[in-house]
């Protein structure tokens, strides 16, 4: 078992979950936070099955933060 971050996201129609630390794109939704854990661990099992352990970074991330910050548009 490999343990990766994986960032989700609340969105009112549903969730998105995706890893940190993975190259190419993995991405995992579901209408619950649950649903989209599992897709996205599928998501990521796959992924790694098609292109193999070079896609998890050599460094894997640590800590993930979510910050907030105004910027001026």
């Amino acid at each position: 078992m490999t343990p990766i971050k994986i960032i989700v996201e609340k969105h009112s129609d549903g969730y998105i979950a995706y890893p940190l630390g993975i190259k190419g794109v993995v991405i995992g939704e579901g209408d619950t936070y649950e649903e989209a854990m599992t897709d996205v661990k599928s998501a990521i099992r796959s992924h790694i099955e098609t292109f193999g352990n070079d896609v998890l970074e050599e460094s894997p991330v640590l800590e993930a933060f979510v910050a907030e910050a105004e910027v001026s548009i």
